[in-house]
């Protein structure tokens, strides 16, 4: 196989993965706040806390291209800082630091272990740090265990020892944990299973009897070694085991978690045993046993022994577990334990992690769906829940005993506070451009359960309104001013109208002013705060200068008028109707000098703009100058060289708004740049340089048909520029990547802007559109996909769109779950044994489980009307779940569409098994609202993928491909052929080409010939693939997803696709001799790439009109990502040296091989990694500069370059081109 490709694509991710594996608290900055470090795929991410504001923010988000196995802390002993240990697939220990004046994580030791990848016996699975920042244990999920010494050495340096075997053949590790001992030698806790003897038992009786250990090893520090320190049988269900606090904290010692109960273990002290109460209820198995998925410990302040642990059970109960402790003769406690005790705290959904700040919140970080930030309100201690103790329940797990009960109810210790949105899993996505914006949306369903939803996302920022009013008349421009340079907020807003100015006050209420001094009969063009206390007002016909109440006229020259002006709070200047631009400057004494000379231009000005005053200086120094000849001049405003031209720039169109701002960039500085809006609706940024005045790296942008219009704002105490045109857009620079970014806001059209600030909203924005005064706020800068979300019913499967009208068909099921009817019918019998008949919201509580019965249903989605929501659901009785849908056009019916639902009867996921299978039809009413069901045609097996496909239905049916038409009764079987080896998943067609995936063996490329209505396959691939998704590229390939998180092109040779479509060419295919097993012909793999989410959708779309087609996908754990592809060689070249380049100079944080990452099971080809290139902007200048110099470019055309390749192809992701 070529490792060349001739197709090349730019692979970049949109939204990087939202599902957390693991969270960690710490003070990971050296101060007293806490943060949490959350692993994502491959993604490190650092989120501050902010509990004045209840929200949680994204310092700092690292793709350290691998996969994050485990994560631990740590502090060295005395230290105020907390460090992070990797253990990920490079077959290496990382520590990490984070650097908080850089925001960057920063590799401090690199140990190099073991093989690479996800293995068995490789560390990585399992990771634990000793409290006191000592010594860490890496253990892989069978036989190896490594620990390593933490120190410092005489410069205070952090060191690691060479690791400490604590090997034994034989051995599964379940669970590992650090013990709290305080200064004496570490200790580690494992839960193991010795299989050894059932390795060598073929009757399977040892298997059977095989015991689980709770196993101490203990590091002696003096004599540097790991010893196995002690071994006590457990109940064999445990799975997880937590830290008991110890030395003054508490006895020291672990939680061991298992079915059913919680057990206090401890090589000193007696077992303690607790059960998990059950839930009781109408519609609850009292026969189902709980297992407890995640927990956390909490130590408070105040006195020794006081601690908690919160578990949570596989239904999101969280249980409060304690210790009673033996007390002495005083009535403090000991460290010995007397009892233990558990209760009902709280439900909330089912967490992977939880984390307890001390500021007295709860961070949930959620196995499915959005993650929570909680605050407690009471710690359950004066509650009536019913506590269980370890009085009341023997401690050997073989003693039967009877379970007990609680009554779930809403929230009452616990009140959510901020949910941050995740879209894991991610099902299914579609685009579709169904609002009329110039960018198309993307519609995706996700979560599981009752927690599912769909949701829109859109590329923009959300933007908050706190004020919409109705104005008297329609303002053609708004500006807010401060009286003086020291006031702390704007006490006006100025409203200018043709044919009059209105000036109002901020306060609690807004007011008209009548004795600001401005002059209200005339439209303004500009207004600034000037000097320490003057207000200048610029009409047609002068500048009005106002100090403490006394006016100063400057007017304007005879017959002519002023048509444009600009000023900042020392310079003023403006554009006379004669095409002079007169420049004035403010004296020491507080007025307004003029220049003697008026510069001439040649043409008439448009627009005029002057930079700030940079902090301590007098002047801005440049002055921009636009014309409608289009061109855009800069003249200088030196005392020695005033209004001396200094460069010119043409343009495509005559200049509409021009703003000289400085703005942090990806150098670490800031730099001086010219923002230029065009009357044709472009906008360009170029580099100001600060000496010399010339303009150079003109990038440029489209954001609408109208001319635009730009100002000056301030978001998060940062300069961005507000560019109004048919929608508004904020330029900013991100405040991870420093990149600058140019995204649309989530906002009505605006026509005038301007910055606001009062004591209510303190940095916030005024706006103007008709006759309506707006006042909004931006928060989050960083975030630029907006999501809207619609709740669904159960875990959804399939996402279909109707043909013409703007609704969404889902397809949804939940295994293991009561459906409604047997819901309804338990309820009506509540007075049974089963307790209550109270109904709990499924959102929060989850559906009832039932073993072997599926709840499924379709949904109808608007996802566009004026309130989202689902129109219509409609349930699936039978115990049947829906497993795939299509929109068919049947050319019988005159070209009727129907929506087609295949269906399996009691299905077993694994082995793969079902009674029957069903296609349902159901037909479109009121455009698509309503659906009514005409029939159901059975089949041998649940048929897991439909098409529509010339006129007719094609459905996969096991391994067997099918085309159907509609029967009055039934679908009526037209042709069909067994063309895949296991089971047909993914279908797609062009002209009479089909395209099958089959769910092991890849692609299985189809041709129907019509004259003898038959289905023969043609080609196949050449190796397995675990086929997930896929798409029709062209009319020869197809790009597709598999199982193990892998995305390819493959196609089809020419010749061979030729001959196929010849007619007659069916007697030569049928008998063509099948080679090695398969197809007669191979196919070729043009494109492979390792994406590490396991990708569920993927379609050929178009991101931005006009804008060229790339490949969107969707992964499970949320991941959106595209494929752009490359129109020339030169590119290719160009971004294979830079990723080079990058692999070396930035090597991944937990140091895999990054080329071995990208191609972790078929070598990557035909494919650049455009998230490690976008990783330039990060890099230090010295390497930039370096890499720059390699390349033969320079550092700015590097960065255009890359932005031009993500920005250019589709709109959502983060650059302007």
């Amino acid at each position: 196989m070529a490792a060349t490709s001739n197709m090349f694509m730019y692979s970049l991710t949109i939204q990087p993965p939202t599902a957390i594996t693991q969270a960690l608290l710490g003070q990971f900055s050296g101060t007293k706040e806490q943060q949490i470090i959350t692993a994502s795929g491959s993604r490190l991410t650092l989120l501050q806390p902010d509990p004045r504001a209840g929200k949680v923010n994204t310092l700092l988000s690292h793709d350290i291209f691998g996969i994050i196995r485990s994560i631990s802390s740590f502090r060295l002993a005395g230290s105020h800082k907390d460090y992070i240990i990797l253990a990920t697939d490079s077959g290496r220990i990382a520590i990490i630091e984070y650097m908080p004046k850089i925001n960057k994580f920063s590799r401090i030791h690199l140990e190099t272990f073991g093989k690479s990848g996800v293995r068995r016996v490789v560390p990585g699975q399992y990771l634990a740090s000793d409290p006191r920042g000592r010594a860490c244990l890496i253990a892989s999920l069978e036989k190896n265990k490594l620990v390593y010494v933490l120190n410092r050495n005489a410069q205070a340096e952090l060191t690691i020892s060479s690791p400490l075997e604590a090997h034994k053949h034989g051995v599964l590790v379940l669970s590992l944990v650090a013990l709290d001992v305080g200064y004496a030698n570490p200790v580690f806790a494992a839960l193991e299973i010795d299989y050894s003897e059932a390795d060598q038992d073929p009757s399977g009786q040892a298997r059977e009897e095989a015991e689980t250990q709770l196993v101490y090893y203990e590091l002696d520090l003096g004599l540097n070694h790991v010893v196995r320190k002690w071994a006590d049988t457990v109940d064999p269900t445990s799975s997880m085991l937590f830290q008991v606090p110890g030395d003054n904290d508490g006895p020291s010692g672990v939680l061991v978690c298992g079915e059913e109960n919680v057990t206090y273990r401890h090589s000193n002290q007696e077992a303690f045993r607790v059960p998990i109460p059950r839930r009781r209820g109408a519609t609850e198995d009292p026969q189902r046993k709980r297992m407890i998925v995640a927990g956390v410990m909490h130590k408070l302040k105040g006195s020794a022994g006081a601690f908690f642990f919160l578990l949570q059970s596989d239904d999101g109960d969280l249980f409060k577990v304690t210790l009673d402790m033996v007390e002495d003769m005083e009535g403090n406690p000991t460290r010995d334990v007397k009892r233990l005790k558990i209760k009902y705290f709280d439900t909330i959904p089912v967490a992977s992690s939880l984390c307890i700040l001390k500021s007295g919140f709860l961070f949930a970080a959620s196995e499915f769906g959005n993650h929570d930030f909680y605050q407690f309100e009471k710690l359950g201690d004066d509650d009536e829940e019913l506590e269980f103790t370890s009085d009341e329940f023997p401690t050997d797990p073989s003693v039967f005993y009877d379970p007990v009960y609680f009554h779930p109810r809403p929230m009452e210790n616990l009140v959510l506070v901020e949910s941050m949105d995740s879209m894991n899993p991610l099902v299914d996505c579609k685009v579709a451009n169904l609002t009329g914006e110039d960018a198309p949306q993307i519609y995706s369903v996700c979560g599981n359960g009752a927690r599912s939803s769909f949701r829109m996302l859109k590329h923009g920022l959300e933007v908050s309104e706190i004020v919409a009013s109705e104005l008297p008349g329609t303002p053609a421009a708004v500006w807010t001013t401060k009286l003086t340079k020291n006031d702390e907020f704007d006490a006006y807003i100025v409203l200018s109208f043709t044919n009059g100015t209105l000036v109002l006050s901020i306060g609690e209420t807004v007011e008209e002013v009548s004795d600001s001094g401005f002059l209200t009969a005339v439209p303004t063009l500009a207004v600034q705060q000037l000097g320490e206390e003057g207000v200048i007002q610029v009409h047609p016909k002068g500048i009005r200068h106002i100090v403490r109440g006394r006016v100063n006229e400057w007017p304007a020259p005879q017959h002519r008028s002023i048509i444009a002006a600009a000023a900042n709070e020392n310079q003023v200047v403006i554009a006379l109707s004669s095409g002079e631009v007169v420049y004035f400057e403010m004296d020491s004494d507080g007025s307004l000098a003029e220049y003697d000379e008026k510069k001439e231009m040649s043409g008439t000005v448009t627009c005029l703009s002057l930079g700030r005053v940079p902090e301590g200086l007098k002047r801005s120094s440049f002055l921009a100058v636009g014309c409608d000849d289009c061109t855009v001049r800069i003249l200088s405003l030196d005392p020695e060289s005033t209004l001396e031209m200094k460069s010119i720039q043409a343009l495509t169109a005559a200049p509409s708004s021009l703003s000289i701002m400085a703005m942090e960039d990806s150098f670490g500085g800031s730099t001086l740049y010219l923002h230029i809006g065009l009357h044709s609706g472009v906008y360009l940024r170029t580099v100001l340089d600060e000496v010399t005045g010339e303009l150079t790296d003109t990038r440029q942008k489209f954001l609408g048909p109208k001319p635009t219009k730009l100002f000056q704002v301030s978001v998060n105490n940062q300069p961005c520029v507000l560019a109004l045109s048919s929608r508004p857009w904020m330029g900013y620079t991100d405040p991870i990547t420093k990149s600058f970014m140019m995204t649309p806001l989530s906002y009505a059209e605006l026509e005038y802007g301007w910055n606001f600030s009062s004591e209510q909203c303190q940095e916030g924005m005024v706006g103007i559109h008709a006759n309506f005064l707006r006042i909004f706020t931006i928060e989050r800068l960083g975030e630029n996909l907006i999501q809207k979300s619609i709740p669904l019913s159960h875990t959804p499967k399939r996402l279909v769109k109707h043909p013409e009208q703007p609704y969404f068909y889902t397809i949804e099921a939940d295994n293991n779950t009561l459906p409604p009817e047997l819901r309804a019918q338990l309820l009506a019998q509540s007075n049974g044994v089963n307790g209550d008949a109270k109904i709990l919201p499924p959102e929060e509580f989850g559906y009832p489980r039932a073993k072997g019965r599926w709840a499924s249903c379709i949904s109808i989605v608007d996802p566009v009307g004026d309130e989202p929501k689902v129109l219509q659901k409609i349930d699936i009785d039978n115990n049947e779940a829906a497993v795939s849908a299509a929109v068919v056009s049947f050319a019988s019916q005159e070209g009727e569409s129907f929506l087609v639902v295949g269906t399996g009867k009691d299905m077993v996921l694994n082995p793969r098994s079902s009674t029957e299978g069903y296609i349902r039809v159901y037909r479109f009413h009121e455009d698509g609202r309503d659906l009514e069901f005409i029939h159901k045609t059975k089949v041998e097996e649940p048929p897991m993928a439909l098409v529509a496909f010339q006129g007719r239905l094609l459905a996969g049916v096991g391994k067997t491909l099918r085309i159907y038409d509609l029967g009055l009764k039934q679908l009526l079987r037209k042709s069909q052929a067994e063309v895949a080896p296991q089971l047909i998943v993914t279908l797609q067609t062009q002209g009479s080409r089909i395209i099958v995936g089959d769910v092991q063996q890849g692609l299985i490329y189809v041709t129907y010939k019509h004259e003898s209505n038959r289905l023969i396959p043609f080609a196949d691939d050449s190796i397995n693939r675990w086929t997930s998704c896929t798409t029709m590229v062209d009319y020869e390939s197809v790009a597709g997803g598999d199982k193990f998180g892998n995305l390819w092109i493959m196609r089809c040779p020419e010749k061979i696709s030729a001959e196929t479509d010849e007619p007659g060419s069916e007697v030569h295919l049928t008998h063509a001799r099948e080679y090695l097993h398969g197809a007669p012909n191979r196919l070729n793999l043009m494109a492979h790439f390792y994406a590490q989410d396991l990708p569920t959708s993927i379609c050929k779309t178009n991101l931005v009109v006009g804008g060229q087609e790339v490949l969107l996908w969707s992964g499970l754990q949320g991941t959106v990502g595209v494929f752009i592809p490359f129109v020339n060689r030169e590119d290719v070249d160009f971004f294979q040296n830079l990723e080079n380049h990058m692999r070396s100079e930035d090597a991944p944080l937990a140091g895999r091989d990054h080329l071995i990452y990208r191609g972790y099971y078929v070598p990557v080809k035909g494919a650049i990694d455009g998230d490690l290139c976008e990783r330039f902007s990060l890099l230090p200048n010295d390497k930039k500069q370096m890499i720059a110099g390699e390349l033969d470019r320079s550092v700015r055309e590097i960065e255009r370059k890359i932005s031009v390749c993500s920005g250019t192809s589709h709109s959502i992701t983060r650059h302007i081109c």
